[in-house]
């Protein structure tokens, strides 16, 4: 194959590639608003993980008569 039948096939090739990557592109968020929800998500894991270690931990301070 001659090098500028090669290198227009190749060309051709890049381009329709190109034309399909830009169909499955993601909208490009901001890193402030990536990293603002990833912090909300990580605080509502850790409410929920303490709001029922709390439920079986005993009560502190109780006093005891005996």
């Amino acid at each position: 194959m001659h090098a500028d039948v090669h290198h227009v096939l190749h060309t051709a090739r890049a381009s329709e590639l190109q034309r399909e990557a830009t169909a499955f592109r993601l909208p490009r968020t901001s890193l402030r608003a990536r990293v603002g929800w990833t912090l909300v998500e990580v605080g509502l894991r850790l409410t929920q993980s303490q709001d029922r270690s709390a439920t079986r931990a005993p009560r502190t301070g109780t006093v005891r008569t005996a």
